[in-house]
């Protein structure tokens, strides 16, 4: 009997689940809250949680993470070298330090513009040796040609060692720039992606598994670990990826609507026939637009760990903070520091002064310090203090960008009042401290002319329809905002009716069912396991790869002869566009099955469907000026043994 391992490190809480092979039945699971800046040890602690038993015969462990994100938006990946190679006007915002633009590149065809200046690229590539940590090339039509882009890789990495990205290696997409963006994101993740995945296969090896180790990526197929280090970019929002495919297969639906809701934010999307939607673009990942393919998704800063504050009136989010109730389970002496911390006066009330607001110390290295950063860190420890503690120690109340800037960095954790405690104080969940959490309510509620329990209630209420209000917006593709939060604040005596089922996961999530279910028409699930559906999204992810291939003619005054065929495996001439046709469809169903029996699926199990888009303009009595051809694997019904 053989045993798979899923795992999620999410932004609050890491979960781990063990699911049986032969008929994808979950044997156990575990959940620990993760931890900063070393996601290891809470990866270690959800797995401690499971059956040492079960925990033996583990044949295959699979992992989605958060990692990749949280990096681009902290901005703190390493530094890169990015090298453009054509008729570039090098660009004012790029998320690259270092940059230089060299002629060469290719046209549309993949035919050669310019011999590409090889001696600049070395002189640049020298002189950056010591300042980067690895590089990313992108060249004009390189997705028609890669050869410049291959030639600069060869060179870069005899003179460096550093590791190069490639723009073509990710994506077959145009759109140089935007391919530009998404090398360098990728090459800043690599040295972080290496030790994240040395530390799990390390974890394997000490627990004595056997076992295969992959990544889920953001569409919601997978990809093996010699992959991921040299693609990390693409396992960018793994985790509501991982949410969709997992809700999928805990509530048996393979159409459905998704609600997650984690400790730092609320996810939406919607998977049909088996098959998440992706964004047309390709993901933006703080601020910048990628070529990667990612599930099409609303997120919303809104989770049970947002910070509930005070402020002219009662504000959720968007920041997350340790909640109360789990503070005071981690400080001894946390209960009785809330409970004598002083109210501050209205007049003084921001997002950082507030009467259940404390920071603690991560463990976690401050970057280049400001004199500010320094002085306010020289008195915090590992004990949280409050912002009247800090002020009474430092005789001054450190600036809001001070505390935001340490924020960033995870060298100190927030700690505040949250849904999470609110739940705590309606005991609707009690998983942690009831009484701080009681506390910090009564606090908060004299602002309100509310008593505890019915602020709790109203924190309740809002966080329901902050996640009917993400499912509608995402269904009717952000268009009539205003009158969707009219319809669910009841300013308008109708209510929504959702046609497809509804499924929730996340933690406590079956606690806000009932507030759901009064704000929106729908047939909502709550599946067993709900609670981990990111770890079991992580295992099941694997029955899906994806393949993209373009047909196009060579000479558009000749356009009945002579066909390029650009794939994955690189750039092919045939002389009938039949040929060409019958090659791509091989070559696409070659790729998919390869790719999948990779995975452990056997071919018999793998269904794959193809997709075909042409561009033929009015008029046009030719073959079509471009033939998309989409291939799409998926693990057919009747094999879940494999899965």
């Amino acid at each position: 009997m053989q045993y798979s391992l899923g795992i999620d490190a999410g932004g609050t809480y890491t979960d781990a689940v063990i699911l049986r092979d032969s008929d994808s039945k979950i044997l156990d699971s575990g959940k620990a809250l993760t931890t900063y800046p070393d996601l290891m040890i809470g990866i270690r602690n959800a797995i401690d949680k499971l059956n040492p038993e079960y925990l033996k015969k583990v044949k295959l462990v699979s992992v989605s993470t958060t990692l990749s994100t949280n990096t681009i938006l902290e901005k703190s990946g390493y530094p890169v070298g990015l090298i453009l190679v054509g008729d570039y006007t090098i660009p004012k915002e790029l998320p690259a330090e270092h940059c230089i633009a060299v002629k060469g590149g290719h046209n549309s065809n993949g035919e050669e513009l310019h011999p590409l200046e090889i001696n600049e690229v070395e002189h640049f590539a020298l002189g950056l040796k010591k300042k980067v940590s690895a590089f990313a090339v992108s060249s004009y039509f390189s997705t028609r040609n890669p050869d410049h882009e291959l030639k600069i890789k060869e060179v870069i990495l005899k003179l460096t060692g550093h590791p190069v990205v490639c723009g073509h290696e990710l994506s077959q997409e145009l759109g140089a720039y935007e391919r530009a963006a998404t090398a360098v994101l990728n090459a800043q993740l690599i040295p972080i992606t290496y030790q994240f995945i040395h530390s799990i296969i390390a974890e394997v090896k000490g627990r004595k598994l056997d076992a295969k180790v992959l990544m889920l990526k953001c569409d919601g197929s997978v990809i093996d670990i010699k992959g991921a280090k040299q693609h990390p970019i693409e396992t960018i929002f793994s985790g509501p990826a991982a949410s969709i495919i997992g809700a999928s297969h805990l509530s048996g639906l393979d159409t459905c609507a998704v609600i997650d809701v984690g400790g730092t934010s609320t996810d939406v999307s919607i998977i049909k026939n088996g098959l998440p939607e992706l964004c047309e673009k390709g993901a933006v990942v703080g601020d910048w637009q990628t070529r990667v393919k990612a599930i099409k998704m609303e997120t919303s800063a809104n989770g049970g760990d947002s910070h509930v504050w005070f402020m002219k009136y009662t504000r959720i989010g968007p920041k997350r903070v340790i909640p109360l109730c789990v503070a005071a389970e981690h400080y001894p002496n946390f209960r009785e520091k809330l409970e004598k911390n002083p109210v501050p006066l209205r007049t003084m009330l921001n997002e950082h002064i507030q009467p259940t607001k404390f920071f603690v110390r991560t463990g976690q290295i401050p970057i280049n310090p400001t004199e500010s950063e320094g002085k306010l860190l020289e008195v915090m420890g590992d004990e949280p203090l409050s912002i009247n503690e800090i002020l009474n120690k430092m005789k001054r109340i450190p600036s809001p960008c001070v505390l935001d800037s340490l924020i960033n960095q995870r060298v100190i954790q927030p700690i505040g009042f949250t849904p999470t405690d609110a739940l705590h104080v309606l005991g609707d969940y009690t998983e942690w401290d009831v009484e701080a959490a009681q506390i910090g309510a009564k606090k908060l509620a004299r602002f309100t002319h509310m008593d505890p329990y019915s602020f709790c209630k109203k924190i309740k209420q809002q966080i329901a329809r902050n996640m009917a209000y993400s499912l509608m917006s995402f269904i009717m593709g952000g268009r009539g905002r205003d009158g969707i939060k009219k319809m669910l604040e009841g300013d308008i005596p109708a209510r929504y009716k959702v046609s497809i089922p509804v499924v929730l996961l996340g933690g406590p999530v079956k606690t806000y069912y009932g507030e759901l279910k009064q704000l929106i028409d729908a047939d909502i699930i709550v599946p067993e396991y709900a609670q981990v559906g990111n770890a079991v999204g992580a295992l099941v992810g694997k029955g899906i790869k994806r393949v993209e291939i373009m047909i196009r003619p060579e000479a558009m005054e000749n356009p009945d002869q002579n066909f390029l065929v650009f794939s994955p495996a690189g750039r092919k001439k045939f002389k009938q566009y039949r040929v060409a046709v019958e090659y791509a469809q091989k070559k696409g169903e070659e790729l998919i099955q390869n790719s999948m029996k990779s995975f452990g699926l056997p071919e018999g199990s793998i269904k794959i469907d193809t997709n075909i888009e042409y561009l033929t303009p009015p008029e046009w009595r030719h073959t079509p000026m471009e033939t998309k051809m989409t291939f799409v694997g998926i693990c057919a019904p009747g094999y879940s043994e494999n899965m």
